[in-house]
């Protein structure tokens, strides 16, 4: 039995200096390598678990432009009790494996000349790879990257040449070793499930604190004397990451301007926590893009709708010009296409 019912309008795409976990590290990468601090890097790059079973899923570079496909995922490795957001977040026998909380296609386009950002929700309604049946994008990751990958290709015909995948102790990990990450509050903001808790003002967030933000999917606000709630869910999330995840990579940027051995102590921190497919080579592939990044990122949401579908809350995509005009171009068969911009900007 299915039913749909809209909630105000479609999540459209917004121009954002934004981009992922993935690409701060390709920042660190890049830094390093242009400063001569390659030997730590090669020796830490060394260390940084490969993904199996990518070989039917990833797609060759054949051309100027690479698909990334990068994951930031719910897994609790590494993450004990003795840490202040364990009670929020829990460990990993309290939530064994991996899920995917974010998903994120980075398409660098023509040897760092330009990239973009298409953040796909992970509660869109799509053709599951491995099984033909119909859930949401994230129930792929739960069955392997390799039928996540499949997944994406599959509904929206957007080919992966590779995947970087973190975790939430790595989430953590890269904000405290850049010093925390400054966020401007509007309200009093919460959110009791995730734990995030902060003042109205701009606060440098820790890394458990920016986890907490991150996470948040039942966001409150103190207005007018009351908590009122976000009633956007995940598309609010979305683009809460995105603007979080712009702020910290311009404040990285400066960071690193002063201090460039941050970037060694940046891939360190990161690399116990990442998983990159076999044929990733970071050192390789950060030249081009930190010249991308450096002209700015273009950001991206499909255009999609809240449904009810077999007793589930998901989110379908909304058909149209805008939608097919951002599929075109992240397959590589279209141009940049033109976006929504914040009335503020």
């Amino acid at each position: 039995m299915q039913s749909s019912s809209e909630h105000g309008a479609p999540a459209r795409p917004r121009r954002r200096s934004s981009a992922s976990i993935g690409a701060l590290l390709a920042l660190g990468v890049a830094f390093a390598g242009a400063l001569g601090i390659t030997t730590a890097a090669d020796r830490q790059v060394g260390d940084v678990d490969r993904i199996e079973n990518l070989e039917d899923a990833l797609v060759a570079v054949d051309g100027p432009a690479v698909n990334y496909l990068l994951i930031g995922s719910d897994s609790r490795e590494g993450i004990d009790e003795g840490s202040g957001d364990f009670a929020n977040t829990g460990g990993e026998g309290d939530v064994g494996g991996r899920r995917s909380d974010t998903i994120i296609v980075l398409r660098q386009e023509e040897d760092g000349n330009g990239a973009a950002l298409l953040s796909l929700n992970r509660d869109l309604w799509v053709e599951q790879a491995d099984t033909g049946g119909m859930d949401r994008i994230n129930a792929a990751y739960n069955r392997g990257t390799e039928v996540l990958a499949s997944t994406i290709t599959r509904n929206y015909g957007i080919e992966i040449n590779h995947v970087v995948d973190v975790g939430f102790d790595g989430f953590k990990e890269i904000v405290d070793t850049i010093g925390g990450t400054t966020v401007c509050f509007d309200h009093p903001t919460r959110d009791v499930k995730s734990g995030l808790d902060q003042p109205a003002g701009c606060n440098r967030l820790s890394g458990e604190q920016a986890l907490a933000l991150a996470r948040s999917r039942t966001y409150q606000q103190m207005i007018d004397g009351e908590w009122q709630t976000d009633g956007t869910a995940d598309i609010g999330r979305v683009e809460r990451q995105q603007a979080f995840i712009g702020d910290t990579v311009t404040q990285t940027l400066q960071r690193l301007q002063s201090d460039p051995f941050l970037a060694s102590e940046l891939i360190e921190a990161t690399s116990g926590s990442l998983r990159l497919d076999p044929n990733l080579d970071p050192l390789g592939a950060a030249g081009t893009l930190r010249k991308a990044f450096s002209t700015g990122l273009t950001t991206y949401t499909l255009p999609s709708q809240n449904a009810s579908i077999d007793g589930k809350s998901v989110l379908t995509l909304v058909d149209g010009p805008e939608t097919q005009a951002i599929l075109d171009y992240f397959r590589g068969a279209g141009p940049l296409p033109p976006v929504a911009v914040d009335a503020e900007g």
